[in-house]
């Protein structure tokens, strides 16, 4: 039976030479490569990311996440003057954040750090995977003074400095929350968006906070009993009825990335039609998984062995797309967050 496979992680591991992770975005933005994998005609083509105007037509629906990149990595001082590196991942409440810090020895509960003289922050506890919960205190606007102090928390593959940050941000952020980008959205430019929304083309704007899960490795063998961290997400009345009035009609999902995926597959009936709601999401999709909501996808190369190449091979099999991963590897394709996307339809 297919259902009783029990996957391996490293049965989604496949080789990357180094010089292929993208290290800076394309210029502009829509320059990126584009491999479209049609799975009817069990075809691949090789094109340039402004030519997925041709592979939508009129009545499809882009599910884009909205989300803005926290400039979320922090360095403060302890009381004799060590420095610790703070990225935040999770607003708990107004001033009190989940985040990773780094070296953990000198975060204990109970130690104040000091940023500058407008912010600095407590511990006041570890959770049971070894982040902390801290408590923030300032002088002024919290964001404003963080957007002064803080730097983009790049995944640590991209050695280069980000000349300008506004570059892992898509050109459609808004809701700020994010420790990482929903990075297939950064290949689309202003005036694509438009030519597309011409066409007759829907978009529908939802938001899934990136957190955790993003920096968190698969350590275990078997990838069912791999926990994935928790992600709060957001689908607003607007975009439920843009959502469900096409799946009535079979009209096309197409979901701009794995976390607007993660958004959909969350707050799906089995109808595939969504509510307007938001909440926290720990939802896990590899193989064999039934999408709901989901007809398509545009997404970026990702990660040997990570939940996100999974989740990608759940819209196909997991060896078509190691077939791909593989021949985009051939084919020189530039990988990971800056890298060049993937279109399955």
């Amino acid at each position: 039976m297919m259902n009783n496979i029990q996957y391996k992680k490293s049965d989604f591991f496949y080789y990357l030479p180094e010089e292929q992770i993208a290290q800076t975005p394309a210029t502009p933005r829509d320059s990126s490569r584009l491999l479209v994998y049609n799975r009817d005609l069990d075809m691949v083509e090789h094109k340039t990311f402004r030519d997925i105007k041709h592979y939508l037509k009129s009545g499809d629906v882009l599910v884009v996440n909205d989300t803005k990149v926290l400039p979320a990595r922090i360095f403060a001082k302890t009381a004799n003057g060590g420095t610790v590196e703070v990225l935040l991942l999770k607003r708990l409440e107004k001033d009190k954040w989940e985040v990773l810090v780094k070296p953990g020895k000198k975060c204990k509960p109970g130690v104040k750090l000091t940023v500058n003289n407008k912010l600095s922050l407590t511990v006041e506890g570890v959770t049971d995977s070894g982040e902390r919960i801290i408590n923030f205190e300032y002088d002024g606007v919290f964001e404003e003074i963080l957007d002064e102090v803080g730097s983009m928390p790049l995944p640590p593959y991209i050695k280069e400095k980000l000349q300008d940050k506004n570059r892992y941000q898509t050109v459609y952020a808004q809701n700020q929350g994010s420790a990482a980008a929903p990075t297939a959205g950064l290949h689309f430019t202003p005036e694509l968006l438009e030519e597309i929304k011409n066409m007759g083309v829907h978009i529908a704007k939802v938001t899934l906070n990136v957190g955790l899960g993003t920096f968190r490795p698969v350590k275990e063998d078997i990838i069912t009993n791999h926990k994935m961290h928790s992600e709060f997400y957001q689908i607003g009345e607007e975009a439920a009825s843009i959502i469900n009035a096409a799946k009535k009609e079979g009209r096309r999902i197409i979901a701009v990335g794995t976390t607007s995926v993660r958004t959909l597959e969350s707050a799906a009936d089995e109808n595939g039609e969504v509510k307007a709601t938001s909440g926290d999401t720990q939802i896990f999709i590899y193989p064999p998984y039934k999408f709901k909501c989901v007809n398509a996808l545009i997404t970026n190369f990702h990660l040997p062995e990570s939940t996100l190449i999974m989740l990608v091979s759940a819209l196909s099999t997991r060896e078509k797309i190691l077939q791909i991963y593989n021949l985009a590897v051939a084919e020189k394709y530039r990988f990971f967050s800056f890298g060049d996307a993937m279109f399955i339809i």
